[in-house]
C-alpha cells in the first residue's frame, strides 16, 4: 500500500491543502484498488470444493434411487 502525504507550503489554505490531497490520493489509486476488493470473493479451498461435489453426488445417486423405486417423478426437461 502507498501511502499519500502532503505537507503545506507556506502561504497555503487549508482548503488547498485538502484538494491537493485528495487529486493525490486519487492519482495514487489507493481508494480504486480498496473498493474493488470491498466485495471480491475468496475462491474456496480445494478440501471444500471437493466436499460440496461429494454432497452433491449423493444427493444425485439418492434423487436416482428414489426416481427408480418410483417413490419420485421423473424429471422432465421443458
Amino acid at each position: 500500500m502507498i501511502n499519500v502525504e502532503v505537507e503545506k507550503n507556506n502561504n497555503e489554505s487549508n482548503t488547498n491543502l485538502i484538494k491537493r490531497f485528495t487529486r493525490r490520493v486519487q492519482g495514487s489509486g489507493v481508494l480504486s484498488r480498496i473498493r474493488g476488493m470491498r466485495y471480491a470473493k475468496r475462491s474456496p479451498s480445494r478440501y471444500v470444493r471437493k466436499k460440496k461435489t461429494l454432497k452433491y453426488l449423493t444427493r444425485k445417486t439418492a434423487m436416482e434411487k428414489m426416481i427408480k423405486l418410483g417413490k419420485m417423478p421423473e424429471k422432465t426437461t421443458r
